[in-house]
């Protein structure tokens, strides 16, 4: 199980329509079992069906997070029209087995959003608990 804020849920829902035909990607931050934010990041693929993180965001976040109590829990990327299970080249290209990858897929009317661990190239299915933070 993973524990999801539902605004991220829906941040990551927002950039998926915007990016779309496109394929998004994003990192998942959080702290302890909590994801508690989806941060946008640059597809440097800008394809409808593949994506990559631009390497030079994601070290600047990880930076930025230092000392915070929160990091990099994950990532996010988005099938525009193909169901939100991970890919041949989504599964060959996790390189952090700890991450949580969530994908959302706008295949259908309603968006679909769903976690994955992916260790080698098998993909294990987490249940998102969506959660409810406190407006700050």
């Amino acid at each position: 199980m993973v524990h999801i804020d539902a605004r991220a849920i829906e941040a990551m829902i927002a950039h998926a329509r915007q990016d779309a035909p496109d394929e998004c990607c994003g990192l998942l931050i959080g702290g302890g079992q909590v994801i508690d934010e989806a941060v946008r990041v640059t597809n440097l693929e800008r394809s409808p069906a593949r994506f990559q993180v631009n390497p030079e965001e994601h070290f600047s976040l990880v930076k930025r997070l230092r000392g915070s109590g929160r990091e990099v829990l994950g990532a996010y990327h988005s099938h525009p029209r193909t169901p939100a299970v991970p890919s041949r080249s989504d599964l060959r290209e996790a390189f952090y087995p700890e991450f949580v990858h969530v994908i959302v897929s706008l295949a259908r009317p309603e968006p679909e959003t769903r976690a994955w661990r992916i260790v080698g190239e098998n993909a294990t299915e987490l249940r998102i608990e969506v959660t409810y933070r406190e407006q700050a």
